[in-house]
């Protein structure tokens, strides 16, 4: 069975607060008794001794003196509430405030032992069987040229400090018990500033765990708890945004793949059944090549861009040519660009301009680029390749007069698949991979990539690499 951590803290609570108690009915109350009985018997020996010293020498000198001296501790034995006595040094009483003055017939304390007390001034005891009852007492001893002569004793019954102690620990008890309920304050703020977040958090995350990604964890805090809350939606919202990626990935995915098989598959049973007469096999073939290595070509972009968005990619710098590199790539083109009509201009900085770079990855990103603006230009046009150096970096562009981006297009023509529709309506053999590798691989090199584009207009792409 599961047990809530509220309930955990509340049963910890319950058995802490009666542990409390308990401490303080037992050791508590012991340690206060023995506060209570070191104190009084420090109060009941300096009484002692003020009577040693003062009064008791004179008890040898006569019977009136001892009279009057019978009568002065009586008072003070009043006063304190305590008994006291004025032993020999022999065990024989010679004054004992409970009972009259006799000299004739004196009560000896049999086994009387003043050195049974120790290092210790006070013991709790019935004082050798004098007292019905367990008494604090302390004795001091008298003395007259450096001899003992006798002894003081004062005895006040233990039932008076255990009353005082049973007092204390009732008024400690009641400390605790407020304290306690106070205490509860700091349970209600557990609950509401821990408990009840993290209530939502855990019901959160079970929503997350079922695949309810939309759902938003409400905790708003300025603490740990907010920050986990924040974390795990913002965990959330990228996992739904992986998720519809992936979506959107198998769909594009399907649908690119789906065009060239269909062509390929129909024109094959055509071809099959006698539908296409044997002297035009010879045209559709050529369109199944080009299908298929539209296939191809799709296949691969695909791998690569896995391959970079996984962070698996190498890139083997070295030190090559980026002029002489625009100027070989331009020529692929001349074929494309001839058929349109389209016009290639190359304004260079420089007859070699070096740079520091994976020479086959930037080859493949002017390629797409290139590929872009050709495909996107109207006839009769020019595009633009341009090298500059602005601080102490190559910047390459690509420029065409072509029919543009929207601009609410401009952030989305990085993602994978992503074509706008104009793309679609003029081009729809482009994969609508190649910007996607572009910006990886400009982003693997820790360089920076921007478009600039206007409708009807023309579109530039301007990235930077390292000169050597």
């Amino acid at each position: 069975m599961k047990v809530s951590l509220l309930a955990r803290y509340l049963i910890a609570y319950a058995i802490l607060a009666v542990l409390s108690m308990l401490v303080v009915t037992t050791l508590g109350k012991q340690l206060i008794l023995n506060e209570l009985t070191l104190y009084k018997a420090n109060e009941l020996y300096s009484e002692a001794t003020n009577i040693a010293e003062n009064q008791g020498r004179r008890y040898f000198q006569s019977e009136a003196v001892l009279n009057e001296l019978y009568n002065t501790l009586t008072l003070v034995a009043y006063a304190n509430g305590a008994s006291i006595r004025l032993i020999d040094t022999d065990g024989t009483e010679l004054i004992n405030t409970e009972t009259p003055l006799s000299l004739e017939n004196p009560h000896v304390i049999e086994n009387f032992d003043y050195l049974r007390f120790g290092p210790k001034f006070y013991e709790v005891s019935t004082f050798y069987n004098q007292y019905d009852q367990e008494m604090l007492s302390v004795i001091c001893p008298m003395t007259r040229a450096v001899k003992i002569r006798g002894y003081i004793s004062v005895s006040i019954p233990m039932e008076s400090l255990n009353r005082l102690t049973a007092i204390l620990v009732h008024r400690v008890e009641i400390v605790c018990f407020v304290n306690f309920l106070l205490s509860l304050i700091l349970l209600a703020a557990f609950w509401y500033y821990i408990y009840r977040p993290l209530i939502k958090i855990n019901y959160g995350a079970g929503e997350f765990a079922r695949g309810n990604l939309n759902h938003k964890i409400d905790v708003t805090s300025h603490d740990e708890m907010g920050y986990l809350s924040d974390t795990l939606n913002l965990m959330a919202g990228e996992l739904k945004k992986n998720n519809d990626y992936q979506k959107n990935f198998i769909s594009n995915v399907s649908h690119d793949f789906r065009s060239p098989l269909t062509s390929i598959k129909g024109f094959t049973e055509a071809m099959t059944d006698g539908t296409i007469p044997p002297e035009l096999h010879g045209k559709y073939l050529n369109i199944i090549a080009q299908e298929t290595d539209r296939l191809d070509k799709l296949t691969k972009s695909i791998l690569e861009l896995n391959t970079l968005s996984a962070g698996k990619v190498s890139l083997n710098y070295s030190v090559f040519d980026i002029n002489e590199m625009l100027k070989t790539t331009v020529s692929v083109f001349e074929g494309s660009c001839r058929k349109k009509k389209i016009t290639i201009n190359l304004v260079l900085t420089g007859t070699s301009l070096k740079v520091n770079a994976d020479k086959e990855k930037i080859e493949q990103v002017i390629y797409n680029l290139l590929d872009n603006a050709i495909k996107f230009s109207d006839r009769n046009s020019q595009i633009k390749l341009e090298t500059t150096i602005r601080h102490n970096k190559c910047y390459v562009s690509v420029k065409d007069e072509g029919c543009g981006i929207p601009q609410d297009s401009l952030p989305k023509i990085w993602d994978r698949f992503y074509k706008t529709d104009t793309s679609r309506g003029r081009d729809r053999k482009g994969t609508g991979l190649g910007l996607s590798i572009v910006k990886d691989i400009i982003t693997a090199h820790e360089q920076t990539i921007s478009v600039v584009s206007t409708e009807n207009v023309g579109t530039e792409f301007v990235f930077t690499l390292d000169l050597a």
